[in-house]
C-alpha cells in the first residue's frame, strides 16, 4: 500500500507535512517507537483521523494515543534530565511505562524514568509509582523520615498503607515494597520499625465523588448562537460566527476569548452561585473514579469555599489547580468546591444513528443493545 488513503481528510497544510514519507516509515516500523509518536503527532496535526492512519500502517488508535503522550513524556523527561543509560533503556521500549507517568511533573517525570528503569518495573507498577509519587507531592511538608526523593515517596506510601493494615499478609506486601523502593536510610528505618510494631492506624475513608453520567437525550441540549431581537437586517444575521461543537460534551467555541459548554438545568446547577467548568481526566482525582478512563467536566462552585471533610474543593498548588480532599481542614484558601463531575453520554453507534435516521426524517426509530 503506497497510496495516500483515500479515506484520509484533506490537511490544512499538506505542502508542509510528507505523508508518504511517514506513512511508510510507520508500516515499516522505522526507526525508534518515540520517532512513531512524533510520525502520528504530525499527522493528526496535519488533519489526517486516528482511523485513517490506522487503516494506513496498522498502528491503532489507542497505540497511536500511547506512543504519541509516551514520545512527550520521553522528551520532557530528557529536557529534565537523564543518563544516557536510561535514554537508551526508553528509545528502545517503554512506551506504556512513561504513558502512565503523563501525571507528573518535568522533574518527577525524569526521577519516575531513571526508577522504573533502575527497578525493573512493569506498566501496574508505573501506575501505581505515578500515583504515590503524585499523592506525595500534594503533600504541605515532607512527612519525618522521609526525603523527596522519588523512592522515599513510593515508600512513604507503602508505610501509610501498612500501618492501616490489620491482615499480616497484606501488611507485610506493603513492607516489602516499600523496602524495594526506599532511598534513604531514614525512611528505610521507619519501614523497618513495622517488622516489630504491630499496631494499627485508622484512617478516615475519603467521601464518594460526585460522579454522574449522562444517559437521557434530553439532557444533551444543543447550545445556539443568538443573533438578537427583531427587527434585524442581514448584516446581523451575517455578524454571528458558525459554531461547531467539540464532542463527547457538546463545547462550542467561536473566534473570541469565550466558550461554553451544555450542561442539564439539574438542581445542583440551579443553585450554585457562581459555577465554572473544568475538563481534566478521570484518574487525575485523589480517589481514582470507577470505570472507563476518559476526559471529564467538573463543575465547581467559586462562591463555596467553605470547607467540609466530605466534600472536594479546588486549591492552587505549585502554580497549577488540584481537586483535593482532606480529613483536616486545609492550610492554602479554598479556590471552590466540586458539585459535580460529568461524564459523557454512551452512544452505541453514533454513526448507525446519524445515517440511518438522516435518510428517513421524521422516522421515530430505535436502537439495542445486543
Amino acid at each position: 500500500m503506497t497510496d495516500t488513503p483515500q479515506n484520509f481528510s484533506q490537511p490544512h497544510s499538506q505542502s508542509d507535512v510528507d505523508v508518504e514519507s511517514l506513512l511508510q516509515s510507520l508500516r515499516r516500523k522505522e526507526g525508534t517507537w518515540v520517532e512513531w509518536g512524533q510520525a502520528c503527532q504530525t499527522l493528526q496535526k496535519a488533519g489526517y483521523s486516528p482511523q485513517a492512519i490506522f487503516e494506513a500502517t496498522g498502528f491503532e488508535p489507542v497505540q497511536q494515543n500511547q506512543i504519541i503522550v509516551g514520545g512527550q513524556v520521553f522528551t520532557s523527561a530528557v529536557s529534565a534530565g537523564i543518563t544516557d543509560a536510561v535514554r537508551t533503556h526508553f528509545e528502545r521500549k517503554g512506551s506504556d511505562l512513561l504513558y502512565e507517568f503523563r501525571i507528573l511533573t518535568q522533574p518527577e517525570r525524569a526521577a519516575a524514568a531513571t526508577l522504573a528503569a533502575e527497578k525493573g518495573i512493569d506498566v501496574d507498577e508505573a501506575r501505581d509509582v505515578a500515583k504515590a509519587i503524585k499523592d506525595f507531592s500534594r503533600l504541605g511538608t515532607v512527612p519525618e523520615g522521609f526525603t523527596t526523593h522519588v523512592g522515599d515517596a513510593i515508600a512513604y506510601q507503602c508505610w501509610k498503607l501498612a500501618r492501616q493494615k490489620a491482615d499480616l499478609q497484606e501488611r507485610s506486601r506493603f513492607i516489602a515494597r516499600g523496602l524495594r523502593f526506599v532511598h534513604s536510610d531514614e525512611a528505610r528505618k521507619q519501614i523497618e520499625r513495622l517488622l516489630t510494631d504491630f499496631s494499627v492506624v485508622p484512617t478516615a475513608t475519603a467521601p464518594l465523588l460526585p460522579v454522574y453520567r449522562l444517559e437521557a437525550d434530553e439532557d444533551l441540549p444543543r447550545v445556539l448562537p443568538v443573533v438578537g431581537k427583531l427587527p434585524l437586517t442581514k448584516a446581523d444575521l451575517q455578524a454571528v460566527p458558525m459554531v461547531g461543537a467539540i464532542q463527547p460534551f457538546g463545547i462550542v467555541k467561536f473566534e473570541g476569548a469565550a466558550a461554553w459548554v451544555p450542561v442539564p438545568g439539574w438542581q445542583v446547577i440551579l443553585m450554585a452561585t457562581d459555577p465554572v467548568v473544568l475538563l481534566c481526566d478521570s484518574q487525575t482525582f485523589p480517589v481514582p473514579l470507577p470505570g472507563k478512563q476518559g476526559e471529564v467536566l467538573v463543575i465547581v462552585d467559586r462562591a463555596q469555599r467553605e470547607w467540609r471533610n466530605d466534600r472536594y474543593f479546588i486549591v492552587e498548588e505549585a502554580d497549577q489547580i488540584q481537586v483535593k480532599w482532606s480529613e483536616l481542614p486545609p492550610d492554602e484558601p479554598l479556590l471552590g468546591e466540586v458539585i459535580l463531575i460529568m461524564r459523557p453520554k454512551k452512544i452505541l453507534d453514533e454513526n448507525y444513528t446519524k445515517d440511518y435516521f438522516g435518510r428517513r426524517p421524521g422516522y421515530d426509530g430505535w436502537q439495542t443493545d445486543e
